[in-house]
């Protein structure tokens, strides 16, 4: 979905705008529930091979992508041959580049239809990148990603805030991954969801992998997905001189007059995300490099015993 996220969607503080919206949102969620009703009530083939689901409430900016990369590479250790399976949507051409680049992925507009060609290709397993709120799957394990700066926003549904559903449907899950810093207030709330304390929870960190070309060099950066200023502040955290930060919407696509603007102080070195670098054309990537990391999830082991456990 290309859009720009409004302001208020973060601030804690319930806003006039925000308070407007809630009819609004209202509608939203009886149409999700409408259709998760209408999705239950159907019948789907049972899948015939092990699915694990990387989701979200919070919409865009946590961290699915990189994990599902990651999850790939644990059950590649593990001796199976996995696949990555994503919605087509015409505007996702960035992530399922960055997915193709991992390993064998399939797209369709029905994800159960891009799961059985897969299986019928001998693939043992399927990564979903989002689907979570897709009802008619049944994982076999369902992963939750939250980034630790925006967690769930203002706790409001869409468009009133960033859920795309409520914090209750922290009952379906079975882990949690939240990017970022402990937060011991946020996974009380989170238990307190879940109705109990059956639930993992864990930890990740981005590390950049090339950071050795970007040490003392001036920095213009900017990032068009789901939260910017997340990009940003990795770069700050690492100890790079960003000069500059230009923000975009997510998915956006990059024009001639837009790269006339971010590189016009030519000592700056121009750096993207990775997901930004596959909209680029060939004239845009000669001019800018992109900022390549690795997903580091603490107690890793624990999570890949959990993922062996449920394949």
């Amino acid at each position: 979905m290309r859009i720009k996220k409004p302001k208020f969607w973060d601030n804690k503080q319930k806003t006039l705008i925000s308070i407007l919206l809630i009819p609004i949102s209202k509608l939203y969620l009886l149409f999700f529930l409408v259709n998760k009703i209408f999705v239950n009530s159907k019948t789907y083939k049972k899948p015939i091979i092990p699915i694990i689901c990387v989701g979200n409430i919070y919409l865009g900016g946590t961290g699915k992508t990189p994990l599902v990369r990651e999850i790939y590479k644990i059950l590649k250790s593990f001796g199976k041959n996995p696949a990555i399976i994503k919605k087509y949507y015409d505007y996702l051409s960035d992530e399922i580049k960055m997915l193709e680049k991992t390993g064998k992925t399939y797209t369709s507009r029905k994800r159960n239809t891009a799961i059985f060609l897969s299986a019928s290709n001998n693939h043992d397993v399927a990564i979903l990148d989002d689907g979570f709120q897709d009802f008619s799957i049944s994982p076999s394990l369902s992963i939750l990603c939250f980034n630790s700066k925006q967690m769930i926003g203002n706790g409001q549904i869409i468009p009133s805030g960033p859920l795309r559903e409520s914090l209750n449907a922290i009952q379906r899950a079975d882990c949690i991954i939240i990017n970022g810093d402990k937060n011991l207030e946020f996974e009380e709330k989170i238990f307190k969801s879940k109705g109990n304390k059956k639930l993992h929870i864990f930890y990740s960190k981005y590390k950049i992998k090339n950071i050795e070309k970007f040490k003392d060099k001036a920095i213009t950066a900017f990032a068009g997905i789901g939260n910017p200023s997340n990009f940003f502040d990795l770069l700050r955290k690492n100890n790079l001189n960003l000069i500059k930060t230009h923000t975009f919407p997510d998915h956006y696509n990059y024009s001639t007059k837009d790269f006339d603007v971010l590189n016009e102080d030519k000592s700056n070195v121009l750096v993207t995300t990775e997901k930004d670098y596959y909209r680029l054309n060939d004239n845009q990537k000669k001019i800018c490099q992109c900022i390549e990391v690795d997903l580091e999830i603490e107690n890793q082991e624990l999570f890949e015993d959990i993922i062996r456990s449920n394949l």
